[in-house]
């Protein structure tokens, strides 16, 4: 974009720092794809990586970017997305936080993020996270001002194998705090599907690490759920497909029984337990 500061984090020809794909959708979803990309800005010069290490899942959530699009059409919802890769600075993290600009990704060392001053760390938070949650928050604040009804659902994808460990889930929902009745209902109507390995908070739970849906989420009390898909489910357009088909089947069962479970009283399953292939672990 033309007209940038010299000595900006993004230089001229850099994209905006979001991506707003089906903007009129008009369903109660609304779909979120914070490591959607894997671009770097111009000045940061790859952070002295190689172009494969943009394509690993240390970069980038590697499918989501392409699944938020099949997705979005299925569901007629608008999907916000971050083209920089995470490695310049994790839109999932608070920017307070050490990790939110790593300078190792397992095991990988990132040389263009060693030794930052703040002053470097705080330019491209403004730059970058600000502006991406800032454009969250006011579709959100938009559709309450209007009393439109609302979902947030953020897209995930993980790494079938890490730090020597086989991840055999092929989905997992994660949920906390805050309103998790949708996700609850979204969990089971997934684990429902007899041929997938549901994780209940695998392959990772909601904490104190996690930004965007406690951010955006727990603080308008709106349902939601994140939800992480297995890598080499997706790594392609045929299977991007096919899962948008799966969790805008599942999403919308969950939206039609999370009313009547949040209202029930029950109490949901402890966290950490898992489903799978329709049955509690």
């Amino acid at each position: 974009m033309a007209g940038r500061a010299k000595g900006s984090v993004l230089g001229p020809q850099d994209p905006e720092p979001f991506g707003i794909f089906n903007v009129d959708g008009r369903s109660p979803f609304l779909l979120i794809g914070d490591h959607a990309g894997s671009t770097v800005p111009f000045p940061l010069q790859s952070l002295g990586l190689q172009p494969d290490d943009f394509r690993r899942h240390i970069a980038i959530d590697i499918g989501v970017f392409g699944l938020g699009q099949a997705l979005a059409l299925l569901l007629d919802a608008p999907f916000v997305h971050q083209p920089y890769s995470r490695l310049v600075i994790d839109c999932n993290r608070s920017p307070a936080r050490p990790d939110a600009i790593p300078e190792v990704s397992d095991g990988t060392p990132i040389p263009g993020n060693r030794h930052l001053s703040d002053r470097a760390r705080d330019a491209r938070s403004a730059a970058i996270h600000g502006p991406y949650h800032a454009t969250i928050a006011a579709l959100l604040d938009t559709r309450l001002a209007t009393a439109k009804e609302t979902v947030l659902l953020s897209l995930h994808s993980f790494t079938p194998e890490m730090d020597g460990m086989n991840r055999p889930w092929d989905v997992g929902v994660l949920h906390g705090s805050g309103r998790p009745g949708f996700a609850h209902a979204l969990r089971d109507a997934l684990a429902d599907q007899a041929d997938l390995i549901v994780g209940d908070n695998e392959p990772y739970a909601m904490d104190e690490t996690d930004y965007t849906i406690p951010f955006h989420a727990f603080a308008r009390n709106l349902s939601y759920a994140e939800i992480e898909v297995r890598q080499d489910l997706v790594g392609n357009p045929s299977g991007q497909e096919a899962w948008a088909t799966r969790l805008a089947d599942a999403a919308r069962r969950a939206a039609e029984l999370s009313s009547i479970r949040d209202g029930s009283g029950k109490e949901p399953p402890a966290p950490g337990q898992e489903r799978i292939r329709g049955h509690m672990a």
